[in-house]
């Protein structure tokens, strides 16, 4: 049921996904859901969203381990960086 859930929400975002952006700096509600959702399916925890350039950076943690993920507007991830513990 979650996958079917989760499949859902993925096909309503890639029918907004001009919308994934609320304004200077702000990420979309359902864009951020959609993220969310799928994120915390992988094991993530989400603390942060931030559009800059382009593209939606989320912070998370993994195994007691900070990360930055990039998103496109179609909310395909593009770019993953390690940090630090968190």
């Amino acid at each position: 049921m979650i996958r079917t859930l989760t499949a859902a929400a993925l096909f309503a975002a890639s029918l907004a996904a001009p919308a994934a952006f609320a304004g200077e700096g702000e990420v979309d509600a359902a864009a951020q859901a959609t993220l969310t959702a799928q994120l915390q399916a992988e094991g993530y925890e989400v603390r942060q969203f931030k559009a800059e350039d382009g593209l939606i950076e989320v912070y998370v943690v993994k195994d007691g381990e900070m990360e930055e993920l990039w998103f496109d507007a179609s909310l395909k991830q593009v770019e993953h960086e390690e940090g630090e513990e968190g």
